[in-house]
């Protein structure tokens, strides 16, 4: 083998690895971000480390009945009853359809922040309050 060959084999191996702890970062970060949004919502923060069932107190806490969970395993009915749940969820924590936007496609970003901010679980069926002038 070449010099270069041997070399580039080996810098993409580097690259993989910081990768995977850039990675393996985020993922506890949403981990512990979603465990604290759940507990902030009367949950047992442990059930968002259980596939599944982590969705199923997702619907509870959005106020949604736990039968939901079946429009999950459906394709394309799963995306639109995900947007749904998201914007209910979003609203039992006082937010409103904004921040259920950022929920959806920034998670990363977003998710923390509820866990993290000054956002109380209010319950279901509370919409934002309206912005005052």
């Amino acid at each position: 083998m070449n010099d270069e060959v041997v070399g580039s084999c080996a810098g993409m191996g580097g690259g993989s690895v910081v990768m995977s702890i850039i990675w393996l970062a985020l993922a506890i970060l949403m981990i512990v971000a979603m465990w604290k949004v759940f507990v902030k919502a009367g949950r047992p923060g442990w059930a968002v480390i259980i596939p599944i069932y982590n969705t199923y107190v997702f619907l509870k806490i959005a106020g949604k009945p736990g039968w939901w969970l079946i429009w999950f395993f459906i394709p394309i009915l799963n995306f639109i009853f995900g947007i749904i749940a998201t914007v209910a969820f979003a609203q039992s924590f006082g937010k409103g359809a904004g921040f259920a936007v950022g929920l959806i496609f920034l998670p990363i970003i977003f998710m923390p922040i509820l866990a993290f901010g000054e956002a109380q679980y209010v319950g279901v069926g509370v919409s934002a309050p309206a912005a005052t002038p």
